[in-house]
Parts: structure tokens; sequence; C-alpha cells
């Protein structure tokens, strides 16, 4: 009796307790989703969370350099020697949107960290592992060298991609409300602020491009080379054209409202083409899902049941 009544009790308790969890996760939810609403219906705390990340982004800006500080005297051990190879980092880097003059050094000095660290790591660990014999344990420290050297690479070319997909995204809006800017009457450098303030919580990553634009236009840089700086700092194809028809309107004196105007449409156009040419690979890609997964089990069905009768019909004549 005793031990039925201590069963009831501890299910009872262990039903009474997933209750509580469940109910104490429904209220977490609930509230996280009504403090998110509020944050994004109250313009002042929008405004308090941009000057928080802001903030964030001085900060870490800081560490960075004093980093970079304390790196600086293995810089000449840690850099390649090659000319090229450095200068295609550094554009890689700006594309990420890493533009500190540090940042090259930093990103060396990480890959031979990570380069001596992890075989150092593989070899400690070893010896968790007494099975492992020396030919095993070498290799997996050859291997960690390996991946230390090659992810770094491959970690910047993630964050060129990705910036540049979030600046590709943005582009048609900005080339959009740039024609509108200028077929209102401002001019292109006050379009391109404007374009840039209206950008700023949208589309971050373009906005900080097109605010390097102005403040380099004001500082006294050429409107053609600031034009150009900003093609080579986003590495888009679409931004190298609109940057060469804006400079080739400057130089030849045209209307900018009506070069912005046909290169929007034509845009539009080259985007409609990709589209439908990203439409017309669908058939071409579905062929490999459609063998893996559909074609064998409609054999299975079409098939099955008549190979099932030969397979019988096969037994009782064996009989």
């Amino acid at each position: 009796m005793e031990e039925l009544a201590a069963s009831v009790f501890s299910t009872n308790s262990g039903r009474v307790l997933f209750a509580a969890l469940v109910g104490l996760a429904v209220f977490a939810f609930g509230y996280s989703l009504s403090l998110i609403m509020e944050g994004f219906s109250d313009p002042l705390k929008r405004r308090g969370a941009r000057l928080v990340v802001k903030d964030a982004d001085a900060a870490a800006k800081r560490r960075a350099q004093r980093i970079t500080k304390v790196l600086q005297p293995i810089a000449g051990y840690v850099l390649p020697k090659e000319e090229w190879e450095k200068s295609e980092t550094q554009r890689k880097l700006v594309n990420a949107g890493y533009r500190s003059s540090q940042a090259t050094t930093l990103f060396y000095t990480v890959r031979v960290l990570l380069l001596i660290a992890l075989p150092l790591g593989v070899l400690f660990l070893s010896r968790l592992f007494p099975e492992w014999t020396n030919q095993k344990v070498l290799f997996a420290a050859a291997v960690a060298g390996f991946v230390g050297l090659v992810a770094p690479g491959m970690v910047l070319d993630k964050l060129v991609e990705k910036r540049q997909r979030a600046l590709r995204v943005a582009f048609p809006d900005a080339l959009d409300l740039l024609v509108v800017c200028v077929e209102s009457g401002l001019g292109l450098a006050q379009a391109i602020q404007r374009v840039s303030k209206e950008l700023e919580v949208s589309h971050r990553e373009l906005a900080e491009e097109l605010t390097l634009v102005s403040v380099e236009t004001r500082a006294g840089v050429e409107r053609a080379d600031a034009l150009r700086n900003f093609a080579e700092r986003t590495g888009l194809d679409d931004i190298r054209g609109l940057v060469a028809l804006l400079v080739q309107t400057m130089r030849f004196g045209t209307s900018v409202a009506d070069a912005l105007r046909v290169y929007s449409e034509e845009f539009r156009d080259k985007r409609m083409q990709a589209a439908e040419e990203l439409a017309a690979k669908i058939g071409t890609k579905m062929i490999f899902p459609l063998v893996v997964c559909l074609f064998p089990s409609f054999f299975l069905v079409a098939i099955g049941p008549a190979v099932l009768r030969m397979i019988d019909g096969f037994g009782m004549m064996a009989r």
C-alpha cells in the first residue's frame, strides 16, 4: 500500500513539475515577445538601442586597437613578404567591412596563432587517448595545423559573401531612392547623403558605405575618386556599373537624373533576367532529388508486387 501511494505521489509530483515548467516557459516566451514588440513600437527605445550598438562598436574598435598595439612588434614576422598576397588579403578585409589599417596584421597573427595552437592542443589532448599510436597523433596534429592555416581564410570568405549579399539586397532600394532624390532637385552629393540617412536602420552596411562617400567628398576627395573607392570597398559588379555611369555622366556633363533612370530600368531588367534564369534551372536541379528520393519509392510500389509474385511462383515451381 505504501509503495502504491509513493508511486502515485511521485507520478503526481512529476506531472505538477512538468506543468509548472511548461507554464514558466510560456510566461517567459510571452514576456520576451511583449518586450520585443514594445522595443519595436517605442521610438525612444529604438534610438537608445542604436546608441548602445554604436557604443559597442566603439568599444570593439578600442579593443582591436589595443590588440594591434600588442601585436605590432611581431608584425614583421607574421605579414607575408609578397605584396600581391598582402593586397589581396587587404581587399578581402575591406570587402568584409574591416577597414582598419591594422586588420591585415591581426588577420595574419590569428592565422599563425591557430597554426601553432591547434597542433599543440592535439598533442596535449592525445594523452587522454593512450591507445593512439604516434602516427595517428602526428597525422591529427598535421590536420589541425592545416585547419588552422585554412580556417581564417574560409571564415573571411564567408564574411565577404555575407556582407556582399546584404549590400546586393539593399542596392535596389538605394537606387530607387537615389533616382527619386535626384529627380526631386537634389544634387548628387546631397542625394547620396539623404539616401544614407534613409537606409541607416533597414540596410546598415550600404548606409555606412554611402556615408563614407559623403565624408570623403566633404574632406576634399574628388567625387569620382570617392565613388571609385565606394565600388572597391563593396566589390559588387552592380555598384561598379553605377559608379562608372556616374563618373561618365559627370565627365561629359549630361543629366544625372536621366542616367540614373536609365540605369534603374536596365537594372530591373537584369534582375528579372536573373530570376528567369534561376527559374529555368529548377527543372535540371530537381532531377537529382527526384532520382534519389522519389524514383526508388515509385519503383518499389509499382514493381514490388510483381517481384513478390514472381518469387512466390518460382518457389512453387521449386517444390
